[in-house]
């Protein structure tokens, strides 16, 4: 077919890059936090079978070694924008079921995850695993608290 609309569904959606997977499920989804930024979908050359070091994500984002780099349990990254809270409105029910989507795909696509936060006040925050293939791919937001 050549008239196909843009987000239709695909019998082989799954033999699409992770990009092309993910991307539908970014689309205006903002991670709250004292700046509600996007999210995007990266990847990593690293691709050992062991956990990611910090060490390594500050080769990886080229940081100094003087850079605060954590890794939080991925609860933490998912807590506060899958749980649904009663005094929600309908634009924040539809977010929390839209992130809850997204960590669903995360979960079935993605093993080994890890979350890093870089920084200390403006943080970069990586949840990142690996594909079936073994490379690692995932998503990157920002992250503010003062």
């Amino acid at each position: 077919m050549t008239n196909e609309e843009p987000g239709s569904s695909h019998p082989n959606a799954d033999n699409s890059p992770f990009s092309e997977q993910i991307n539908p499920l970014l689309i205006d989804l903002l991670y709250p936090s004292e700046s509600d930024e996007p999210l995007e979908a990266v990847t990593c050359y690293l691709k050992q079978t062991e956990p990611l070091t910090v060490s390594q994500i500050k080769d990886w984002q080229m940081l100094p070694p003087s850079m605060y780099v954590e890794e939080i349990p991925e609860n933490d990254f998912w807590e506060p924008v899958t749980t649904e809270q009663d005094w929600y409105t309908d634009e924040e029910k539809t977010r929390t079921a839209k992130f809850q989507q997204l960590r669903q795909f995360l979960e079935k696509e993605l093993t080994g995850r890890q979350v890093f936060r870089v920084g200390e006040t403006e943080m970069d925050v990586y949840l990142l695993g690996r594909q079936t293939d073994g490379e690692r791919a995932g998503i990157k937001t920002k992250i503010v608290q003062t």
